[in-house]
């Protein structure tokens, strides 16, 4: 289960949206929608979990390009936001659409491979995840979470709720989960 939110920066605290991420294919699309919940161009932080297995954070200043960190990259990579985030910091290309007729073989599978193949290209990529952190783990360091403190925060606990205390807006980030 995932669970998404937004926190804008304001002159008077934050303000925190669950979000909705049903029509968030790219990273640039989540910017997007950062960029709409900003006050003034002000900083806005996304925070992504899935239960249990990762936590990503995503900070969008004004036309700025966002930055991103995720607490487990290997983790991440396995479900669908998560290796949107992942896939933008190494660098993967997106794979070019297929035509429809291009996809299946008759037996129901991808080109007519067996069930279960892995695509090489995949598998090299998945190769240069770290099992563990990656990205700008300085992104919050002027809102008082170091990049130490980043780094120690634990996907199994509430690491969302840690950083929401660090970053002084607990109870804001409460109300939307």
């Amino acid at each position: 289960m995932y669970f998404a939110a937004l926190l804008a920066r304001t002159e008077d605290g934050w303000e925190a949206s669950d979000t909705e991420l049903d029509n968030v294919e790219t990273l640039a699309d989540l910017a997007d929608l950062a960029r709409q919940a900003a006050v003034d161009d002000d900083t806005v932080v996304a925070f992504i979990e899935q239960e249990g297995a990762w936590f990503g954070v995503v900070r969008v200043d004004g036309e700025d390009d966002p930055r991103v960190f995720v607490s487990d990259a290997t983790a991440a990579s396995r479900s669908s936001y998560g290796a949107m985030l992942t896939d933008e910091l190494i660098g993967r290309e997106e794979e070019a659409s297929e035509d429809l007729d291009d996809l299946t073989n008759l037996d129901g599978t991808e080109d007519g491979e067996p069930e279960g193949a892995v695509d090489e290209t995949e598998a090299e990529a998945d190769d240069r995840l770290p099992a563990g952190p990656l990205g700008d783990v300085d992104l919050l360091d002027d809102l008082g979470v170091t990049g130490k403190d980043l780094l120690t925060f634990d996907s199994n606990g509430d690491a969302l709720g840690e950083i929401a205390d660090a970053l002084g807006c607990t109870d804001v980030l409460e109300a939307v989960r």
